[in-house]
This record gives structure tokens, C-alpha cells and sequence, in this order.
């Protein structure tokens, strides 16, 4: 299948309206996915074949009357990565607890794929990744300051502890997909940061444009769907996630004694309460059940991180 990722953040007039005919066009199209509408825009992943998605966005563009098409980041997926479609709508299309941030009008500065390597070499450029402390851990750029944050809502405390970085000193941002470090910029930007920049369409869309001679990218992506993460090639990656704690696994996690499948991770088994693994413990015997009988247990499907199409990206 096609997976999409896009964003646009654009003045929505009418967020409601736009959500239910977005939902209806995507429905009648049979797509997958998640989309977030917000006065300040709009922030979805979609998975389902070319000609449907390149349908629904073509007519999005059209609602949205955008001069040009939206930018989006096209993977493969070997199934779908979504269970259902959803559109809702929200305070913010990515939640940074600063609905007010105008981005379209104070964003910083778009670096493409091929001119963000310069900026990784230069030594006075300050490169902070804008995703959350678990999202770094599964892949990062050299050099890049990880903000140890769990959600993007605690960014703004990361920034106001950069007390010691002049406002005139060069910022790089970077993210999955664009979104997160666009805001963060306008952020950066509204507190009085005078040159930002930050990566053009985020990780994916580096990884899809730099040679691999000249991809600095070390490690995997990690994507708010079932696939958990993507390689340097943009296929699904080698890691799996807690049901638990939804935290991405990785080799060594796999093989932790605290590791059970469907019931808690090396990351989560301090935290889960007695009765909370019970629960997980009867959800994990039923789906074993389900696929003795070739079923597919309904609670096997897996809800998206509440940080995803925060998105997501």
C-alpha cells in the first residue's frame, strides 16, 4: 500500500465542515488513516492505493484553495498500517500548547534534504531534534541535541532552558516529517531567535532524496503507525512495539527477561499495577486463541500514541 503523510498549516474558517467531507471523501475512497483539522490547519496520514489517495488530495487542495499542491512524504507499507479512518478535530494539529503561533507567517527558514548536510557540518549551527526522548533513541543526526522530552507539549520548557544559546546563534530543527519543527520554529522565532532553520518535509523526506553515499542519518525513523519504524531505505524496520507502554523495541529490549509480548517491555514492568497486567495478560490469551482460529481478536488493534498525528511527524 501507499502511505502519505502531509500538513499545511492554513487558516480553516470552518474546521467542522471540513472534517465531515474530508471524512466522507476518504471513506468512499476505502482509505486507511488519521487526520487532525484545526483552525490552524490541517495534519493526516493516509494509506490505500495511488489513484484513491491522489483523488482525496486533489480535492483537498481544491477545498483548501491552495495555489499548489500539498507536499507529502510517500512510503510503501507491505499491509496497511491503520485498522480504520479517522478525522477529528483538535485545538492544535500539533500539540505544543500554543494554538496562537502563526507558522505560514513566522516559521524559519526551509532547508532543503540536499543543503541540510552543510548545516550538520557547521560547527556554530546549534541541531536540536524536535521528537520525543523514544523517538530519538531509535534513530538521530550526529550532533543533534536530543531535548529528552515524552511529549512535543514539553518543548517550550526544553527552549526556555537554553538560556546560555545567544538569540543570534544559527538553529536547526528537524523532525519526522516537517511539522513539529515548523512549529517549533515559530516558536524559536516568537521568542527572539533570529536565524532558523529547519529541515524541508522532516527525516522522511531526507531519506528519500540524500544518496546513501551522502546520508548522514544513522539508525532507523520511527512512524506513528504499525509499522513502527522505517530504514534508511524507507522500508519497515526491525522494530516492534510495547502494547503496553507503546514504546518502540529493539533487539536488546526483545530478548529482556522483562519483555512479554502484548503484556509489558524493560520500559513499562516498574510501572504496570497488578491489575493492569491482568488485563493485558487475558487480552494477550484471547488473541492467541483468535489465531489458533484464524481470527483476528478485535482488541488486537492497536490505537495510535496520543502524541501521534500530533503526527505524527
Amino acid at each position: 500500500m501507499i502511505v502519505v503523510s502531509f500538513y499545511r498549516f492554513i487558516d480553516v474558517g470552518h474546521p467542522q465542515k471540513l472534517a465531515a467531507a474530508l471524512r466522507a471523501e476518504c471513506t468512499r475512497r476505502r482509505l486507511l488513516g488519521t487526520i487532525l483539522v484545526a483552525s490552524e490547519g490541517i495534519n493526516g496520514t493516509l494509506a490505500g492505493s495511488a489513484s484513491a489517495i491522489d483523488a482525496v488530495l486533489d480535492w483537498l487542495t481544491s477545498r483548501l484553495g491552495l495555489d499548489a499542491p500539498l507536499e507529502v512524504r510517500r512510503t510503501r507499507s507491505r499491509e496497511a498500517p491503520f485498522r480504520r479512518m479517522r478525522v477529528r478535530i483538535k485545538r492544535e494539529i500539533v500539540a505544543l500548547g500554543r494554538p496562537d503561533l502563526r507558522p505560514q507567517d513566522q516559521g524559519g527558514e526551509h532547508v532543503s534534504p540536499e543543503q541540510w548536510n552543510a548545516l550538520l557540518d557547521a560547527p556554530d549551527v546549534l541541531v536540536i531534534d524536535t521528537r520525543n526522548h523514544y523517538e530519538v533513541e531509535v534513530g538521530r543526526f550526529p550532533g543533534a541535541v536530543d531535548p529528552e522530552t515524552d511529549s512535543f507539549r514539553q518543548f517550550p520548557e526544553f527552549v526556555g532552558r537554553l538560556t546560555d544559546v545567544s538569540k543570534d546563534r544559527p538553529v536547526a530543527m528537524y523532525c519526522t516529517g516537517g511539522i513539529r519543527c515548523e512549529k517549533a520554529s515559530a516558536l524559536l522565532k516568537d521568542l527572539g531567535f533570529e536565524r532558523v532553520y529547519q529541515l524541508q518535509g522532516g527525516i522522511l523526506n531526507y531519506l528519500a532524496s540524500v544518496p546513501d553515499a551522502e546520508n548522514r542519518w544513522s539508525g532507523e525513523c520511527f512512524v506513528f503507525d504499525q509499522r513502527v519504524a522505517v530504514d534508511r531505505d524507507l522500508a519497515e524496520g526491525q522494530y516492534v512495539q510495547c502494547h503496553a507502554c507503546r514504546r518502540p523495541l529493539g533487539v536488546a529490549d526483545l530478548v529482556s527477561p522483562a519483555y512479554r509480548e502484548g503484556v509489558s517491555c524493560p520500559h513499562c514492568i516498574d510501572r504496570i499495577d497488578a491489575d493492569r497486567r491482568a488485563r493485558l495478560e487475558e487480552r494477550r490469551r484471547q488473541e492467541q486463541l483468535s489465531r489458533e482460529r484464524g481470527e483476528r481478536h478485535i482488541g488486537a488493534v492497536l490505537e495510535p500514541k496520543a502524541d501521534s498525528q500530533n503526527g505524527r511527524r
